[in-house]
Order: structure tokens, then sequence, then C-alpha cells
């Protein structure tokens, strides 16, 4: 075999391999963007839980303080409507954080 036909060869291995590499690299790459996503979703659902807990708390406030309320029962209907928004955000946080699990495994 001639000498730039085992240079061809040896190139075209090469290229082979690389295109292999950046196969796999190209999966990896889109494999963390996918979890920075689901991570960054969390982190805005965990906001958005935090807040509706800050605004379950000044309703509770409000009808104690401003409204004179003796107690106060999760049927209430801002109550009840606030607990099941909360409800709701958790279920989607740990739907998220599941999904990050598979992602990791």
């Amino acid at each position: 075999m001639a000498f730039t036909d085992r240079m061809k060869d040896l190139f075209d291995q090469g290229l082979t391999a690389s295109k292999g590499l950046a196969s796999k690299a190209g999966a990896k790459a889109q494999e963390l963007g996918e979890m920075g996503v689901l991570k960054f979703e969390v982190m805005q659902l965990e906001g958005q839980a935090q807040k509706l807990i800050g605004r379950l708390g000044n309703e509770v406030y409000n009808a104690f303080a401003d409204q004179g309320a003796e107690s106060i029962s999760a049927e209430s209907p801002e109550i009840k409507r606030l607990l099941e928004e909360i409800a709701g955000v958790r279920s989607a946080i740990e739907k998220r954080e599941a999904e990050l699990r598979v992602k990791r495994a």
C-alpha cells in the first residue's frame, strides 16, 4: 500500500471517529440542555408556590385582623382556591423533578 493510500485511510478513519464523537457530544449537549430547562422550570414553579403561600397567609391574616373572623376553614372560597392552586403547582414541581431523576439515570 502506497504512502498516500495509507494517509487517506488514516484520514478517513479520523473523520469517522470525529463524526461519532460529534454525534455523541451533540446528544449529551441536548440532554444537558433539557435538564437545564427542567431545573429552570422547577425554580419558576417554586417561586410561584412561594407567592401563592404568601397570598394564602395574607388572606388568613385579613380574615382575622380586618374582617374579625373567629375562625377560618379550608372550605372558605378564597382559601380553598389558593390551596388548590398550591396543590397544582406542587404537583407540577414533583412531575418536573421526576423527569429530572429519569434524565440523570
